[in-house]
């Protein structure tokens, strides 16, 4: 049976990590724990979709709010594993994200994604999500500190 958690413990986040790796290969196994301690004082959240004891599906997100939208739910990566895909497992957490947005009183939902990930698109399009605009990205290099 599938089942939402949430990612509490370190050794729950240590669980996602071979599905999200699935999304972001430049993840090493050691960085998730510190990186999900470090965003959670900024409102991350780490959820898992659990069956037959596997993690089967993984999303961070964060309650946030812009003028633009109001309250808003914004996922910030969302991944089924390779293996669980086109089984439901996708669709359930994104249901229980859109859940988590209506009882937090938000908006929408949002998320960005990748241009070359059609196979995401597809899946978010038959969600009822659409194409907003563009997310522009501007790489900086941090000020060097004085001597």
């Amino acid at each position: 049976m599938n089942r939402v958690r949430r990612a509490v413990s370190d050794e729950d986040i240590a669980r996602c990590y071979p599905v999200l790796h699935q999304l972001r290969p430049d993840l090493e196994p050691g960085q998730l724990v510190p990186a999900v301690r470090r965003m959670e004082p900024h409102g991350f959240c780490l959820v898992y979709l659990e069956d037959a004891g596997l993690v089967r599906a993984v999303a961070g997100y964060r309650i946030t709010e812009m003028f633009r939208t109001g309250a808003m739910l914004e996922i910030d990566d969302l991944v089924t594993d390779a293996a669980a895909r086109s089984t439901g497992c996708g669709r359930a957490l994104f249901a229980w994200l859109l859940a988590e947005a209506r009882t937090h009183g938000c908006r929408v939902v949002e998320l960005d994604s990748a241009v070359h990930r059609e196979e995401a698109h597809r899946f978010y399009s038959r969600e009822g999500m659409h194409v907003l605009g563009y997310h522009f990205s501007l790489a900086v290099s941090p000020e060097a500190s004085g001597p």
